[in-house]
């Protein structure tokens, strides 16, 4: 199995990066980084139950794209290049609530322009909570008047 990675990180750099954020507020956490995938898990807690006591879909969607994003910004030359969001997408298989829910983002395609991740949410237990495909576009950082550097904190290639 190659590695996919157009940048070597830690975890620990990830997590460094989620300061003001989402994942800041919902306590979203990377833990590991493979050859190709990327986990990360967050709290079933006050912020991101829903009334009814269980896990939001809104918030295992919010882990799910996070986790994908973070995933697909790794795979591109940030100097370059930056990727964005255009689809996801969520089937929500079973309620959670509390504890832990676990993200792995494993990608279906990486390409110049577009990305598929598909990404796994599971219980402490190891069922499958939701499953979630994002696409990303991959865009030219030169071209994109609103943001030519980098984004902050991110490693260099």
């Amino acid at each position: 199995m190659s590695r996919i990675w157009n940048h070597e990180v830690t975890v620990e750099q990830l997590n460094g990066r989620r300061r003001g954020s989402m994942l800041e507020y919902l306590d979203i956490v990377f833990t590991e980084i493979g050859p190709d995938y990327l986990k990360a898990f967050m709290p079933v807690d006050h912020r991101t139950k829903q009334p009814q006591g269980v896990l939001h879909g809104g918030a295992a969607v919010v882990l799910a794209e996070s986790v994908g994003s973070v995933a697909g910004s790794l795979c591109v030359d940030l100097h370059r290049h930056y990727c964005v969001g255009i689809e996801v997408n969520a089937n929500h298989l079973r309620p959670v609530r509390d504890g832990h829910v676990f993200a792995t983002a494993c990608p279906i395609h990486v390409g110049h322009k577009t990305q598929v991740w598909q990404i796994e949410i599971m219980d402490a237990h190891g069922r499958r909570v939701t499953a979630s495909r994002l696409t990303l576009a991959v865009l030219d950082r030169i071209s994109a008047v609103e943001n030519t550097e980098p984004l902050p904190g991110w490693p260099t290639p």
